[in-house]
Formats: structure tokens, sequence, C-alpha cells
């Protein structure tokens, strides 16, 4: 097995809320959307589209994106850690999460050109029946959620109009 790589999940209120899990592939980020979160429950297919590699900058935003055209823009840190890649082949990709809410073993599998499914792996770390992304919904930075991420961000400007103000790291790609 290679060295341990690391890996985030963010969660983006963006033009949908979605959780962006990203995983070390050298000096980027593969990213993949992951709308309903990841699951520790082996039984649970997750949909997991995938999008445009990162910086590994990108992976250390926790903040508000100033100017997003849909949705708030607030993004927080979910979960993070290590991985260690057990396989990675064109459509199948296989790890070991070590994380603060996730552990255990995980695999992609791509089901079409858009379209791969993520699922937890039958380990000691599977959690059947539970739902983490609603156990544990706040960030394990800040400790706050994305919707108090976003207040905290707010300013309200002359008019009364609530303005969102950019906090974190400005490499957002």
């Amino acid at each position: 097995m290679a060295a341990p790589v690391r890996f985030v999940v963010q969660l983006h209120d963006a033009t949908t809320l979605h959780f962006d899990f990203r995983l070390q592939s050298g000096d980027v980020l593969r990213s993949w959307a992951v709308p309903k979160g990841l699951s520790l429950d082996p039984g649970v297919r997750r949909l997991a589209v995938p999008v445009d590699d990162h910086s590994l900058a990108a992976g250390e935003f926790e903040g508000v994106h100033d100017g997003q055209r849909h949705g708030t823009g607030a993004v927080i840190i979910w979960d993070e850690g290590t991985a260690d890649i057990v396989r990675d082949e064109p459509g199948h990709v296989s790890f070991i999460l070590h994380g603060r809410k996730l552990s255990g073993g995980f695999a992609l599998t791509r089901t079409g050109q858009k379209r791969w499914i993520l699922v937890k792996v039958r380990d000691e770390d599977a959690r059947p029946g539970s739902d983490i992304v609603a156990e544990q919904p706040a960030s394990v930075r800040s400790g706050k959620t994305w919707t108090q991420l976003h207040d905290a961000a707010q300013i309200v400007s002359p008019g009364g109009k609530h303005t969102p103000v950019m906090r974190g790291c400005s490499d957002s790609r």
C-alpha cells in the first residue's frame, strides 16, 4: 500500500446543498459531489458525481464564497483526515479513511460517464442503520453548521440588506 494521502469532505451550499468528497492524488484533490453525503451504513449507496480536480489549498477552505450565484456560498469542513488507497484503477477506487467522523473502508465505482456510486465497506467501522450526516452536522474545524457559518458571515449594509462576507481561504479551486 502507498503512503497515506489526504482526504476532506466539505459541505457546500451552492446551486444545491451537497457534500464534496476530495481525495488527494499527487498535488491535486480528485473531487466528487455527493448530494446526500457519505454514510457509515454499508447498505446505503450514494451517488457521486465527478467534478473538476481542486488544488490542495481548496481543501483548507471553510467560509463563505463571496458573490455566490446560487445558494449562500457557505462551506464547512465536515470531515478530514488521511486515506490509504487500496486500489486505484479506471472506474474503481477503494480506500480506507482515517477521519474524525469517517473511518474504515469505502469504494467508488463508476456506473456511467458522469455517475459513480460511493459505498461503505462492511468492516468493523460500519454502522448499519446510522445516519452520520444527521448525527454530526457540524464542521470538524469550527464546530459550526453551514447555516451557523453563513449567519455569522452576514453583515447588514445601509438599507437593511444582508451581504455575505468572504471568510476563509481565497483559493476556491
